[in-house]
């Protein structure tokens, strides 16, 4: 089955974790990734928290699947000739250097667009050009606090938190992957390429717009009324952080269930909706709630919505976290178990899917890895094996034309 990004070439320039993530999930869609390592080291990730000796490390092959690896030395003359004819051939070039690092190889934006008209050049960035601190070097959990994530997490009463989620370097990479979809439909419709870029700031804030929502709703009205400080706390003049409270307005929070002593994760997340009141009240076996003046509406709950939880955790001391959402999802209330890595990872339903799969790699044996979160009703995004450093180098040096002495040459000068 043909791909829909099959025949776009794609020039990888990124490290880490942001830019990989987005030429993977545009790999997995059919694009062409050819990834551009330094001899001899690669992508430092490459190396990073190893549990196999001598093997690339999980971080790197859970994040550049599906692509081919080209070692190229780009300060040689030789390698430079390399690569200005990979750009010539090529849709899209990806990077996530420092500021100003392309430009120190030789490829600003005006030789790329001299060398290849139609080409986009895709870059994250810490920061939007221009920005006060666009000179600083930023990593996953710097974007988190500097794009609105991290103050506005964790429990009243303890220090802004960070999430585990990628927030700032995976979120980043699929916005960036977005606007490169987006500027090749652009360039059919003119011919001409373009730079697109997304800073990681501004990726974390995006996702927290429903908090750049309440910032204004309390300056206007001097409380959140959703938040478990109201009514009985104090709220400042920023949004404050609200521990397991629900972000959309509905009342929510993680509750114990059966083995909460002994397992961490033995919690739900029950969520009190307006419309679901009645069923919540059938399912707990409190049916004079429903009716009660002091519970039947969202504003006569708040005040005592602790107790209210408190109710439930009685409800849910004898029920194991799967057993209690068996029972709550036929009254249909939103809940979900707390499910820890283990417990996603051997779920059959996600490798039925395809969102949890089992690679083959040449050196590591067969590893465990997320597949496409996005699901498509004519194609099945299949995931490869991550790249060996330089494993392809030769194929792409010759899909450029070059003869077998020529690659021999370039190998002979440390070129590739």
């Amino acid at each position: 089955m043909s791909k829909p990004l099959e025949g776009i070439k794609i020039i990888d320039f990124t490290h880490v974790q942001a830019g990989p993530a987005c030429t993977q999930l545009l790999a997995w869609f059919g694009a062409d990734v050819i990834k551009v390592e330094r001899p001899g080291s690669g992508d430092v990730t490459r190396n990073q928290l190893r549990d196999i000796p001598d093997a690339d490390a999980l971080y790197f092959t859970m994040l550049n699947s599906n692509k081919k690896s080209l070692t190229l030395d780009t300060k040689k003359p030789e390698g430079k000739e390399v690569l200005e004819k990979l750009i010539r051939e090529s849709d899209v070039l990806v990077e996530n250097f420092g500021p100003g690092a392309l430009d120190r190889m030789g490829f600003s934006w005006e030789r790329l667009n001299e060398l290849n008209p139609k080409m986009i050049v895709a870059s994250v960035k810490g920061f939007s050009d221009g920005h006060h601190y666009d000179d600083l070097k930023v990593y996953e959990n710097v974007a988190q606090c500097a794009g609105g994530a991290a103050s506005t997490t964790g429990f009243w009463d303890g220090p802004p938190t960070i999430s585990a989620a990628a927030l700032g370097d995976s979120n980043t990479g699929m916005h960036l992957a977005i606007g490169i979809l987006t500027a090749l439909i652009g360039r059919d419709k003119t011919g001409k390429g373009q730079k697109v870029a997304v800073s990681m700031q501004d990726s974390v804030l995006n996702l927290c717009r429903v908090k750049l929502r309440d910032q204004q709703r309390l300056e206007r009205v001097g409380y959140l009324e959703e938040y478990p400080q109201y009514p009985h706390g104090e709220f400042s003049d920023v949004v404050p952080r609200g521990g397991n409270a629900g972000g959309g307005g509905q009342p929510g929070w993680v509750l114990k269930c059966k083995g909460w002593e002994t397992d961490p994760n033995a919690y739900i997340y029950f969520t009190i909706q307006g419309h679901a009141w009645e069923p919540i009240c059938k399912a707990l076996g409190k049916p004079e709630w429903i009716d009660d003046p002091a519970y039947k509406t969202a504003e006569a709950r708040q005040p005592h919505i602790f107790e209210i939880f408190g109710t439930i955790e009685g409800w849910l001391a004898d029920k194991t976290k799967f057993e209690a959402v068996d029972i709550l999802r036929k009254f249909d209330i939103p809940c979900a178990p707390v499910l820890t890595m283990k417990e996603l990872a051997n779920d059959p339903s996600l490798r039925a899917s395809g969102t949890i799969v089992e690679v083959p790699h040449k050196k590591r044996g067969t590893y465990l890895t997320v597949g496409s979160p996005i699901k498509f009703s004519d194609m099945k995004p299949e995931v490869t094996a991550s790249p060996l450093l330089g494993e392809h180098t030769d194929e792409v040096l010759a899909s450029l034309g070059y003869s077998r002495q020529d690659i021999f040459n370039l190998h002979e000068i440390k070129a590739v």
